[in-house]
């Protein structure tokens, strides 16, 4: 094997292993909390607030329902009971029964009202939370997917970080050093030829570069500098 196709097979390793290093970056990037999990939590942390102070105005106003009616109940009981002889506090009496049945009726609407706010962020908080579920149980496949993801791309590296190991043992160390220099430069080191055309800068190759190169030695492009290989 010319030291050229021994440096370019090196190359299409190193290709891979960066493309599996990008990869394992962008996969990691998508570990870790969902936003929209975060933010429906929010939602229904929001929402369980307005039940509970629902409830409790609801659980206030029917106490207060309860109390007027006890109050009620003892003043028409004096009303109608017939101890009471006086004009006068038969009149207040009236007047009494009269503002706890107007305040009574008032509570009562006002009640009916607070239960449906609470029946509607009962409803909504149901809802909150079947979406809540929905979102963690699809983050936590995601996340299932993306750590075996991780898991194949670091497997594959570390296949690819032992051949290339075995790549290198294999190719003359100055050019080995020298196909490390044009990477760092070039980012490609060696370029394929095709019908006399590098393909790293498409230029048209001068003959003498062509037979050199097909001869197996190791040739630099005069336009662009690569390390030209012939397949």
């Amino acid at each position: 094997m010319t030291v050229t196709k021994q440096l370019y097979r090196l190359q299409e390793v190193d290709l891979e292993i960066e493309s599996g290093k990008r990869a394992l970056e962008q996969v990691a990037s998508q570990l870790g909390e969902s936003q929209a999990v975060i933010e429906t939590q929010k939602q229904l942390e929001l929402e369980q607030k307005r039940l509970e102070e629902s409830s409790r105005r609801q659980r206030s106003a029917e106490w207060e329902i309860d109390d007027i009616a006890t109050k009620l109940a003892v003043a028409e009981e004096q009303l109608f009971s017939g101890r009471v002889k006086n004009p006068k506090e038969l009149t207040n009496l009236q007047h009494e029964v009269e503002a706890f049945q107007a305040r009574r009726d008032q509570l009562e609407e006002q009640a009916l009202e607070i239960i449906d706010q609470v029946e509607q962020s009962e409803a909504r908080v149901a809802e909150i939370n079947s979406e809540l579920e929905t979102l963690k149980a699809d983050w936590q496949r995601q996340q299932k997917q993306l750590t075996d993801e991780m898991e194949r791309l670091r497997a594959a590296l570390a296949d690819l970080g032992s051949k290339r190991q075995l790549l290198i043992g294999e190719i003359d160390p100055p050019a080995f050093e020298f196909y490390q220099s044009l990477r760092k430069g070039k980012g490609i080191a060696v370029a394929k030829v095709e019908q006399g055309i590098c393909r790293g800068c498409r230029i048209s190759l001068p003959t003498t570069d062509l037979q050199q190169a097909r001869g197996g030695k190791l040739v630099q492009c005069s336009s662009c500098g690569r390390i030209l290989f012939l397949p």
